[in-house]
């Protein structure tokens, strides 16, 4: 059996966060990917490979999650298997802004808030691995 994540009211309310954080990606992703030309239209200047890469983190973002909530020792890898991921796409982007691609700049801030919210959780679920000792107060 799978040693789990030490129990921590953190814990909870970070895998409560991935969980609502994946289903707005998957809702707000996928409505300009599939809702038709009057969504992509009210995005602006999305980036298609950005785009791409957030809706399918939402999944990640939901396993995340729930394995979170059910404490799962491989999660704290997941997030910070999503962490990595999510900063690498934003160094994607820096990338491709920095040679005149157009953009948006609220795609700027989502990706550094994606990056610092995923940095966050998968240290806390790191922190809370078997054999580790938890520290309060």
């Amino acid at each position: 059996m799978t040693p789990l994540l030490q129990p921590s009211p953190w814990l909870r309310g970070a895998s409560v966060l991935a969980v609502l954080f994946g289903l707005m990606t998957l809702k707000e992703g996928g409505t300009v990917l599939f809702g038709g030309e009057a969504a992509r239209t009210a995005a602006g200047a999305y980036v298609p490979f950005v785009l791409w890469f957030n809706f399918l983190a939402g999944f990640a973002y939901v396993v995340a999650g729930i394995a979170l909530w059910r404490r799962q020792s491989w999660a704290a890898g997941l997030a910070l298997g999503i962490a990595l991921a999510t900063a690498l796409v934003f160094a994607a982007f820096g990338v491709y802004v920095m040679n005149g691609g157009a953009f948006e700049v609220r795609t700027m801030a989502a990706m550094a808030l994606r990056t610092t919210v995923w940095l966050v959780i998968g240290t806390l679920a790191w922190r809370m691995r078997p054999g580790r000792t938890s520290r309060t107060g």
